[in-house]
């Protein structure tokens, strides 16, 4: 489901054909969409209102969407469409021709299409052309249009046209290329078996190599179907292909990760025994994945004997780099810090190519810092910034220096600087929050770490824009959507994206726009601190929305921006492998027991799109976590881990100090997730706090309530 965000401005300051109401149901895909639609084009029909051919094309394209294509082509007949629309239009009547039955009808349409079709619609055009050239038994037409369209979008779809073409114009090799393509890359996909069929077809029939078999039951295992990738295995061994040690050794790994994914854990370790007597790479990987699984299980102590035993017996593979790694890091986990000192100080002298050197410093240097070894620290934070002096740990390496200074008994005077250029240096991280309240501590007034606040720009649109606005007031959303996700990949300099970015947010299109500000903006904003790109970084987003719902919840609004840019960076229409949906990211079971908690009916999935629905559950669930962790470090940890974790992490490590506290967080992701979100939690404080006050950081961490929210 994809929609764009500014058609709530658009319904409230533009004269529509369509009725906001109408408009929200396109947007949410709500089953009575098409219905609303047809009865606004009858009205207008009758009216003879000036909007009837925008009406017919929304109309059309939901009864299209909804299957009956002869229906949709009758309405979309019924009307010429406005100018800027005229190559969608042909498009979507090419659409309804071609399921209707009449491919020549089609092709004639798409190739109208594409006289007038912006870049974004011309890829698509072109795709379906090729289509209905082939389904008309126009293969030699078909076929060079298909070899373009194949090479910008080789989706399984047109990869299987093109071999199509290619086997009636004679091209054999390309034929087999294009069929081979879709069975190995595509494996799920329901072309993929026919692709195999007319391979073994052939003559001479194409059969797959064991390295082929064994790419598809990757790809198997990654699309979530274990189960097909065992069937593979199966019919790569009756083939006979399973020849000698090497072989099968590959082959019993792969037999083990597919009886992890199917629940199988028995014969998955069985399958394990026979890969760990391969080579020495095989092996290597066999037994990295049952310490991984250790490690995945909590059984520490297992997980760390594991990683030794990988680093002891294979140092010259992958895996023992990794074994080596992580048996430090789980000395550091347990609280053996002399032992972590160590083994990390080993990994950096054995390992000095791996591309975890830094962070193996850093967690040196933190050992150190549990110790109470200031000095020593200081040292392996000396030794991180000068290796790696561009090394995303440096704001962090640079705040801990000056933070062991303190520690170790540094005065103020020598220890200010070093805050000071934590600020400067890294002003929208958290470790600049830390520093500024380091500093209030001493007394010291901190550097502003943005002279001045976002500023949102009034500029004119530009026309690049106009034809997205067209499709957004016509009620197609998807197509304006593709349309904006074009027109900012064109984009090259700083220059373009400013007014772009500072149009999308006066739309209200604040994903695209962090989008833009993100490839385009930021040395602008993080490095020049120029008010005009922060604006796009920083939006208040949705701000009725969120600002009815804070005060309803009386939570803090700004809490609730932190956590929508971490999670969704203002896009209402995405969704996680996780199935993690909106700008809240809230999963559908998760959103059923909000709505029993506020006493709502459960929403439909579709409905956490919708942001208003997405951020009044996302508010209700946020000040839950706020009364129940009183910081929101901790509520975001447990908006990201869940409750239990934040409250098992309080209870082992709640004693330390606020910054020792987060970066003992052992889940990497967390970690990171809490560190981004506090510091956009205090820049949104400072940016747009009306009295002027300075939000500060408690250091200290509370212990949380025995009660309150838990899922």
């Amino acid at each position: 489901m994809s929609w764009t965000g500014w058609v709530a401005g658009w319904v409230t300051t533009a004269a529509l054909g369509q009725s906001p109401a109408t408009l929200e149901a396109v947007r949410l895909h709500r089953s009575d969409a098409a219905a609303l639609a047809r009865a606004e084009l009858t009205a207008c029909e009758k009216a003879k209102c000036p909007d009837a051919g925008r009406l017919g094309l929304l109309a059309g394209t939901l009864v299209l969407s909804d299957g009956d294509a002869a229906q949709a082509r009758d309405l979309l007949t019924r009307h010429a469409p406005p100018a800027p629309l005229e190559a969608f239009h042909a498009f979507y009547l090419g659409q309804a021709r071609f399921y209707a039955g009449d491919p020549d009808g089609a092709a004639k349409d798409f190739e109208r299409a594409l006289e007038k079709a912006s870049p974004a619609l011309a890829v698509r055009a072109r795709a379906r052309l090729g289509e209905s050239l082939l389904d008309a038994h126009r293969p030699r037409d078909a076929a060079p249009v298909l070899e373009s369209a194949a090479a910008a979008q080789p989706t399984p779809e047109l990869l299987f046209q093109r071999a199509q073409a290619r086997a009636a114009t004679g091209n054999a090799a390309g034929l087999r290329a294009d069929l081979k393509s879709v069975a190995l890359r595509f494996p799920t996909h329901p072309y993929a078996d026919e692709a195999l069929e007319r391979l073994a077809e052939l003559k001479p029939s194409v059969k797959l190599t064991l390295p082929e078999h064994l790419q598809r039951v990757r790809e198997f295992l990654s699309d979530g179907a274990p189960e097909r990738a065992e069937e593979e295995l199966a019919t790569a061994e009756k083939r006979s292909l399973v020849k000698g040690a090497p072989a099968q050794a590959q082959v019993a790994l792969l037999r083990a990760q597919v009886l992890f994914a199917r629940g199988k854990r028995e014969e998955a370790e069985k399958a394990l025994a026979v890969a760990r007597k391969g080579p020495p790479a095989i092996a290597a990987e066999a037994a990295l994945v049952v310490a991984r699984r250790a490690l995945r299980s909590d059984d520490n102590e297992k997980a760390r004997k594991l990683m030794a035993a990988l680093d002891k017996a294979y140092p010259s593979q992958a895996a023992g780099e990794e074994g080596a790694f992580f048996a430090a890091w789980l000395d550091l986990q347990g609280g053996r810090f002399e032992d972590a000192a160590k083994s990390f100080a080993d990994y950096e002298k054995r390992y000095k190519g791996s591309r975890r050197r830094d962070e193996a410093m850093w967690f040196r240097a933190l050992s150190h810092i549990r110790l109470e070894q200031y000095a020593k620290a200081r040292q392996a934070l000396d030794d991180l910034v000068t290796a790696y002096p561009k090394t995303s740990l440096a704001p962090q390496a640079r705040y801990w220096q000056a933070r062991t200074e303190e520690l170790g008994g540094g005065k103020p005077a020598a220890v200010g600087p070093g805050y000071e250029a934590v600020i400067t240096a890294a002003p929208a991280s958290f470790y600049a929050l830390l520093a500024t309240e380091r500093l209030r501590e001493l007394g010291r007034t901190p550097p502003a770490a943005f002279p001045q606040p976002p500023k949102q720009l009034t500029l004119p649109r530009p026309p690049e824009l106009e034809l997205a606005v067209a499709l957004t007031r016509a009620g197609l959303f998807r197509d304006a959507a593709d349309e904006v996700r074009s027109r900012v990949s064109d984009l090259r300099t700083a220059d373009q994206a400013l007014p772009f970015a500072h149009a999308l947010l006066q739309l209200g299109e604040f994903g695209h726009a962090h989008v833009v500000a993100a490839r385009y903006l930021w040395g602008r904003a993080f490095g020049a601190k120029a008010p005009d790109a922060l604006a796009a970084f920083y939006p208040r987003a949705f701000a009725q929305a969120v600002e009815t719902e804070a005060t309803r919840q009386a939570l803090d609004p700004f809490l609730v921006w932190a956590i929508m840019r971490r999670e969704s960076a203002f896009r209402p229409e995405v969704m996680s492998a996780a199935d993690a949906r909106g700008l809240m990211q809230i999963i559908p079971p998760t959103a059923t027991e909000i709505a029993q908690k506020m006493a709502e009916p459960a929403p439909a999935p579709a409905d956490l799109f919708a942001p208003e629905r997405n951020i009044r559950y996302g508010a209700w669930y946020l000040a839950q976590l706020m009364k129940r962790f009183a910081h929101p470090a901790l509520a975001a940890a447990a908006y990201n881990a869940g409750p239990k974790a934040a409250v098992r992490w309080t209870q082992e490590r709640g004693t330390l100090p606020l910054d020792l506290f987060v970066e003992s967080i052992p889940y990497r992701e967390t970690r990171g997730y809490v560190k981004q979100v506090v510091a956009d939690l205090y820049l949104y404080h400072r940016f747009y706090e009306k009295d002027g006050t300075q939000a500060r950081l408690a250091m200290t961490v509370p212990a949380p309530s025995t009660d309150g929210v838990t899922f």
